[in-house]
């Protein structure tokens, strides 16, 4: 049997104009979804704004969890068991895309798409969960029930068997010894 490795899914609300404006529409509390393959959150990749203050400009991003963006951030960690084979796809669906990240945008457009609930698809653009669906449908690890340019960051959750490790302000689980109690299979309290 292959080996089992653990994935990491980040929902977070950073409390900005346009999440407030996303989150009027969607009703969840969480509406930014990253991926990550460390318990720590030290890489940590989405489609999002390259610049803290400016929403409309995004693209391919590994995001810092401590940058100001971040810094109030409500969030929910969850974890997925994968196959190492499943990780290798994703890591280089990842590796492929940052190579090459220039050519990559932000699918503003594409969420007008989820609004109307008809697909947007445009080449080499994301918005945030059309990405980490992208990257886990690309491994096999998840098929959707619907196109990825559809998926909002809860529809990821009800995808698969996504185990919540923390729910809380992310600034208390970088900070706090959360990461090594997960790591240890100790209980986690929600910060």
């Amino acid at each position: 049997m292959a080996e089992e490795k653990k994935i990491y899914l980040l929902l977070t609300d950073t409390g900005t104009a346009f999440t407030r404006l996303i989150k009027s529409y969607t009703k969840k509390p969480y509406n930014h979804a990253s991926i990550s393959f460390d318990v720590d959150l030290n890489e940590v990749y989405s489609f999002g704004r390259k610049t803290p203050k400016n929403p409309f400009i995004g693209g391919f991003v590994r995001e810092d969890i401590e940058s100001v963006l971040f810094r109030q951030a409500d969030c929910a960690i969850y974890s997925l068991n994968v196959t190492d084979e499943d990780l290798q796809k994703m890591k280089q669906f990842i590796q492929l895309i940052a190579a090459n990240k220039e050519l990559y945008r932000y699918n503003l457009i594409g969420l007008f798409g989820v609004i109307v609930k008809k697909p947007i698809k445009r080449k080499n653009a994301f918005f945030c969960s059309q990405f980490v669906a992208s990257v886990l449908k690309e491994s096999n690890t998840i098929n959707f029930d619907k196109d990825v340019c559809l998926v909002q960051p809860s529809d990821l959750l009800s995808s698969a068997d996504f185990k919540l490790v923390y729910e809380g302000r992310l600034r208390e689980y970088q900070h706090g010894d959360v990461a090594r109690r997960i790591q240890a299979s100790l209980p986690v309290v929600s910060g």
